[in-house]
């Protein structure tokens, strides 16, 4: 009876099967959305992963495989990047949702294309994978946010950032996913078949074992994975940072409109942190962060605001990191990080090397101002070069501005020249009260232990934190509030496997992809082929 009532159940989609398929659909998008922070909801990507793949995988046409995909891709960039259109308007906001889901809409058309090849579930891991590399690239250089390692900071799956970056976070819970569907798909097969002769040649074993391996390898293997991560007090010195929360006057994109208000702000809890040392109630740092824009007016240029950053440098006893926008001689400007120290003034500087389009800059200006008021209101910023790396009295210390911590390459070159410690200055003051920040935090976990290096993130507004080594939040700021983090924090210069590595994995799981989609279109091609064959040959038998 059991068994029937199940059987019953699951021939229900047949029943109304665009229906169905379109709701869960939907139900995929929205648990892979519940999977990121500020919710500590990992373990539902795996869970979307394996209703989404169940929706797309089949043997109808590939169109439909995208349209479910696409669907599934609204459903989870809509309710993911609301605070995109906080400030502009809805059109930005549903218009990048709907770009991001057509990546999600191709993972669903190669799915259909792959589902059946032996092995089904590695190869549509991997095309899960290879669709984020594709919408981390283009257009305008990609939108990496909304990748599946983004969501893992607290799951199972982080450890094994430390030996294939995000690709492999990626790639390990699509896995999971695939598996789970596989591992359903043949309970179902099983309730449904009828005949026993069917279920032996069915194999149903060794199905239930390769789907079961599938299900379980990436889970076990980050959690055995876990104990091998850095000792987060561990290193080959230790040197004190602080990190600066100056907060804003006011929200939104006019925020800088009192740019020295913020500076000031940033200048006054400086100074109140050097009150605090010389009372004794606080350890004295050896390198100070300030975020990103924390003075937009340019130093270099400006003497005011030079001569208020070299007082509370000087009054700190310590370099300072100060976020700037700098301008330059063609009017462009660069979003830089200056490492001023007292009074020997500006050092050695990181210009924001992957700038924000539509933010920092705006592509094809003439064609987008016809869709938005706001048009214009993007910068005319110029991104940077360097290898990322600024030193503050002999710290090595790799910066990745904001934006730049969603990008694999952002730390790559950083690490390469050296970098001893990982900080990312933000500004999230031009999205408000959103999750926005929660998500870049979780972004910040992930790169720490990708590249085993504690890691501070100053922002102007909050959410300012220290994150260990082993990708664990050591101190965080509320946000809106004034604050001062101070720790004591290891310098490292051994490296993770991921860092040797670089973006080997994710070109591994890229050439996965296209092999396996290679692989069907040659089977498809040799089917056509002996049709056509078995036609002619039958034509040739029939008498003229």
């Amino acid at each position: 009876m059991l068994r029937e009532r199940l059987s019953s159940f699951a021939d229900g989609p047949t029943r109304y099967p665009v229906l169905w398929r379109s709701v869960s659909a939907v139900l995929a998008g929205l648990l892979l959305f519940g999977s990121f922070p500020p919710r500590p909801w990992w373990f539902l990507a795996p869970l979307g992963i394996a209703v989404l793949t169940l929706t797309v995988r089949g043997t109808g046409r590939l169109r439909a495989g995208f349209g479910y995909g696409f669907l599934a891709g609204l459903a989870f960039f809509v309710p993911l990047l609301p605070w995109t259109g906080i400030y502009v308007g809805p059109l930005p906001w549903l218009a990048l949702s709907a770009v991001c889901a057509v990546y999600i809409g191709l993972f669903g058309l190669v799915t259909r294309l792959v589902g059946a090849l032996p092995g089904w579930p590695l190869w549509v891991a991997s095309a899960w994978v290879t669709a984020e590399w594709v919408r981390s690239s283009f257009p305008f250089g990609g939108f990496p946010w909304g990748r599946l390692a983004f969501g893992q900071a607290d799951g199972w799956f982080l450890a094994l950032a430390a030996i294939g970056g995000a690709p492999l976070v990626s790639f390990a819970v699509a896995l999971t996913g695939t598996g789970a569907a596989a591992v359903l798909l043949l309970v179902r097969s099983t309730l449904r078949t009828r005949s026993s002769a069917a279920r032996r040649s069915a194999n149903p074993r060794l199905g239930f074992a390769t789907a079961a391996v599938a299900l379980a390898i990436m889970p076990i293997a980050g959690l055995a994975l876990g104990s091998a991560l850095p000792d987060p007090d561990h290193g080959d010195r230790t040197i004190t940072v602080a990190a600066i929360q100056g907060s804003v006057p006011r929200l939104g994109l006019d925020f800088n409109a009192q740019r020295r208000a913020v500076l000031d702000n940033h200048v006054r809890r400086t100074i109140e942190l050097a009150r605090a040392v010389e009372a004794g109630q606080a350890k004295r740092p050896d390198v100070v962060i300030w975020p990103e824009n924390s003075s937009d007016i340019d130093p270099l240029r400006n003497t005011d605001a030079a001569a208020l950053i070299t007082q509370a440098s000087a009054q700190i006893g310590a370099p300072i990191l100060v976020g700037a926008v700098l301008v330059n001689s063609d009017r462009t400007t660069t979003n830089s990080v200056i490492v001023w120290n007292g009074a020997a003034g500006p050092g050695e500087r990181h210009d924001k090397k992957i700038i924000q389009p539509f933010g920092e800059y705006l592509p094809m200006r003439s064609f987008f101002r016809l869709f938005s008021e706001y048009a214009d209101r993007a910068g005319y910023f110029v991104p940077g070069h360097g290898d990322g790396v600024v030193r503050a009295d002999g710290i090595d210390i790799g910066v990745a501005t904001c934006y730049e911590v969603a990008f694999d390459r952002a730390f790559e070159d950083a690490m390469r020249a050296g970098a001893q410690l990982l900080t990312v200055p933000t500004n999230n003051a031009t999205f408000g009260d959103s999750e926005m920040t929660y998500q870049q935090l979780a972004m910040s976990r992930i790169r720490a232990v990708e590249h085993g290096r504690a890691l501070v993130v100053a922002a102007t507004s909050g959410v300012s934190a220290i994150i260990g080594a082993d990708g664990t939040v050591r101190q965080e700021s509320p946000q809106f509030v004034p604050a001062a983090l101070v720790a004591d924090l290891p310098l490292r210069t051994s490296n993770t496997l991921a860092t040797h590595v670089g973006p080997a994995p994710e070109r591994v799981f890229v050439a996965m992809t296209v092999a396996a989609m290679a692989v069907v279109m040659v089977r498809k091609r040799s089917s056509r082929a002996a049709k056509k064959t078995d036609r002619l040959v039958q034509s040739a038998d029939i008498p003229g």
